[in-house]
């Protein structure tokens, strides 16, 4: 009873009053309170105390809609219609010259299926049963007169009006408070509601008021709410993740614009010109006035040319087509960091040696499902040194993905058009071999034109696919929508 607030202590008191059943507003009314809120907060502290019993029921009840009070006062339009023809048969054109042309289309049909009228040489004919009342009407009178469950009235003509907009079912919502066993052992030892004080203030204490007030006792094990710090997002600590391997491992992180030209993004990484990947549907382009750059650097844009056209002084044969700086100079939205990766090398080509990563966005033109999106990001790791080979580059994906915390992993051959060999990568997760990125070297179509002259390998991931594999989620789409509750379960990033 002393962890009773003076307001759990009136609530209880009103309950018991009521006969160990009552209705907020009971309460309300029964205590003199003003707000519906302080019975609710009240009521909700004496549950968890185990005093009573918080009970929802929901009731519902056939109400008419604005269209059913207007058939009421009108008629409905079967009724309208048969009006009209108590003066004799009339054609569907003569009853849309006199009522409403989409009234009349609806009334056609409830009547022929009703046996109301018939269709007689194109005149409609009301019949015998059109003087009496039809089952809608009935009903429609009766939700008028009161209001009750759908059952009252027959489920099946309640969907029927439904569907024609005339009624509708409210739904309310009846909140009761009832009294519990040990809730009825503490009214009957007697209820008392007097002036204590909940907090011991620096001025009870000072004036020594303190000794002449009673002090309400804490309940160290009342519910209180669960208190949630902020945390960083969890598709964040993944990013946080990669990049301290990356750093771990010795790499340097870049970063580049989002818009580049074609040149970048394909044409200096030997894709070619006529390539699916370049079409509309794969590639955000820019409109105009910004739709195409003037390509600069002329002696590249020349042996990129004579890589595609021929293969250059590379040993390729190219891929034998015209090759356009038209198309090389549209501007677009990069679909993959490696358009970083190949100006960084081309920048930096004299460099003894080059190790590099970038975590960032890129932008493709896919629909929206849940594995894929128009905008996602992509993990690269470059190397570039003398003798770099190809056993170096399954060593460093070994370790990179073995501090990523997946220890088992298979390589098998893949297809990429500026990596030769090329290879994707699988990990054991789960209980199976998933799919979780690429590898291979750069070609010498790709390295000679930017001047590269010692082998690079290079390999990346697509970043939300491995989110989801650890956060164990099914639509991609769940990363980016704010659901809090999921936002404060998430775990920490070890």
């Amino acid at each position: 009873m002393e962890e009773l607030s003076n307001l759990e202590k009136r609530v209880l008191r009103a309950v018991g009053a009521a006969g160990g059943v009552a209705s907020p507003d009971q309460v309300l009314a029964r205590e003199g309170l003003t707000e519906l809120v302080q019975v609710m907060n009240s009521a909700s502290w004496l549950q968890s105390k185990g005093l009573v019993n918080l009970h929802d029921t929901v009731e519902e009840a056939v109400v008419l809609t604005d269209a059913g009070k207007a058939a009421i006062r009108e008629g409905l339009p079967e009724r309208r219609v048969l009006r009209a023809l108590a003066g004799g048969p009339l054609t569907v054109d003569e009853l849309k010259a006199r009522l409403d042309a989409q009234a009349v289309n609806v009334a056609i049909g409830v009547l022929r299926k009703g046996g109301l009228a018939n269709l007689e040489q194109g005149r409609l004919v009301a019949t015998e049963k059109a003087t009496h009342p039809t089952d809608d009407e009935r009903v429609l009178e009766r939700v008028a007169a009161r209001e009750l469950p759908p059952g009252a009235y027959g489920a099946d003509l309640v969907e029927r009006l439904k569907r024609r907009g005339l009624l509708r079912v409210k739904e309310t919502r009846l909140r009761e408070i009832r009294l519990t066993e040990k809730g009825r052992r503490i009214l009957d030892k007697g209820v008392e509601v007097k002036d204590t004080v909940a907090q011991l203030t620096p001025e009870l204490i000072a004036s020594g008021k303190w000794r002449d007030i009673d002090l309400r006792p804490y309940d160290v094990k009342a519910f209180a709410p669960v208190a949630t710090g902020g945390k960083k997002h969890p598709l964040r600590q993944i990013i946080d993740e990669i990049r301290r391997v990356f750093l771990e491992m010795g790499f340097t992180e870049i970063e580049g614009a989002f818009v580049c030209t074609a040149f970048w993004n394909m044409d200096a990484l030997f894709t070619p010109q006529d390539h699916p990947a370049r079409e509309m549907q794969d590639t955000f382009y820019l409109s105009p006035p910004l739709e195409r750059a003037v390509l600069q650097d002329r002696p590249l844009v020349a042996a990129v040319k004579a890589v595609h056209e021929h293969g250059g002084t590379t040993g390729s044969t190219g891929w034998r087509n015209p090759w356009s700086e038209d198309v090389a100079a549209q501007r677009l939205l990069r679909t993959h960091t490696t358009v970083d990766t190949i100006r960084y090398l081309h920048d930096h080509r004299d460099e003894p040696a080059i190790k590099v990563f970038s975590v960032d966005r890129v932008f493709r033109n896919e629909a929206v499902d849940a594995t894929h999106l128009p905008e996602f990001h992509q993990v690269e790791g470059v190397v570039m040194e003398p003798g770099a080979n190809f056993r170096q580059l399954l060593g460093l994906l070994k370790t990179f993905y073995a501090k990523m915390g997946f220890e088992d992993i298979r390589v098998r051959p893949a297809y990429f058009p500026y990596t030769e060999p090329s290879l994707e990568l699988e990990v054991f997760y789960n209980g199976k071999w998933m799919e979780l990125g690429g590898a291979g070297m750069f070609r010498p179509e790709v390295l000679e034109p930017v001047g590269v002259k010692h082998p690079v390998l290079a390999w990346g991931l697509g970043l939300e696919r491995l989110a989801m594999m650890r956060l164990g989620l099914k639509d991609l789409r769940e990363l980016y929508v704010s659901d809090v509750e999921w936002l404060r379960n998430a775990p920490l990033a070890e």
